[in-house]
């Protein structure tokens, strides 16, 4: 999700699991998860998630993030469903969810650390979802306290735009514009999706090596790897130094619209088929 610097309750949406609990992964330690437990329709823990309220006027966007649970609530299902709608006051203004995590981690020197997801996509057909922008992603803690972007750090693990079925990891840092991240387009990969059912999506950092230029940061769906940088790729050990070793928090929300994905057309569909819905997100680290 790149951060540029120039009513009516849904009914109740049924997941198709029943319940979801972070997996366990061999040679890690579970640190910190939420499984968006709850009643339907209520929202998601405010001990763990602030809850966005607004318009954030960033990459030319639509939606205002609200905290009403017709945009961002609990299934009832241990999932967390975000749900984009169109407005209709004639202007073309959309609501939306957005949460950021008050949790935030960094990751350890001598040891590897995962961030990850379990997400699936709402069943409304793709070619109806032009300018839809569900994402999950890192900012640095930085940020918060008068600290600047990208100096602070932004590590997307997912992002899809327009219904396509392709994801996209991508890290943004150092300066804008350019920098050793190309910004504002920032260093990325992507990888197609099967499909819009449930997916994990991982990144992990391996900071075995004790030496920055040799660590690594690594983005993976369903286990498999699409994107790796390296503090050599970076070459710059203070930039490193703030994607690695400095404080990290979650963001989950969909977007509607911006410079990246375009606007949405007379074919896009709002409400809970073009929802993003996340079963849990889980932060791990190695023994």
């Amino acid at each position: 999700m790149r951060f540029d610097p120039s009513i009516l309750l849904l009914p109740f949406l049924p997941s198709l699991v029943s319940a979801w609990h972070p997996p366990t992964l061999q040679g890690y330690n579970l640190v910190w998860y939420d499984e968006f437990e709850g009643s339907p329709q209520t929202l998601p823990s405010v001990s763990r998630w602030n809850i966005i309220n607004g318009k954030l006027n960033v990459n030319n966007e639509l939606e205002t993030y609200t905290s009403s649970t017709k945009t961002i609530h609990v299934s009832g299902g241990h999932t967390l469903q975000i749900v984009p709608w169109r407005q209709q006051n004639g202007n073309g203004d959309w609501i939306s969810g957005r949460i950021e995590s008050t949790y935030t981690f960094t990751p350890p020197a001598g040891k590897k650390t995962v961030a990850q997801a379990e997400i699936r996509f709402g069943s409304n057909p793709t070619n109806t979802k032009a300018g839809i922008w569900p994402a999950f992603w890192l900012l640095g803690q930085e940020l918060r306290s008068g600290g600047s972007w990208p100096a602070c750090g932004e590590l997307d693990i997912l992002e899809t735009v327009n219904g396509d079925l392709r994801g996209y990891g991508t890290l943004h840092c150092g300066t804008y514009p350019g920098g050793p991240c190309n910004e504002p387009n920032g260093r990325g990969a992507s990888t197609a999706i099967p499909n819009q059912d449930w997916h994990t999506w991982k990144i992990e950092w391996d900071r075995t090596s004790g030496d920055w230029w040799t660590s690594k940061i690594t983005w993976y769906m369903d286990g498999v790897k699409f994107h790796e940088v390296s503090g050599q790729s970076i070459g710059d050990s203070a930039i490193f130094d703030k994607i690695s070793n400095k404080p990290l928090f979650f963001i989950l929300n969909v977007a509607v619209g911006g410079n990246w994905p375009g606007y949405p057309n007379v074919n896009t569909l709002d409400g809970p088929g073009s929802m993003m819905e996340v079963g849990y997100v889980a932060h791990y680290v190695s023994n």
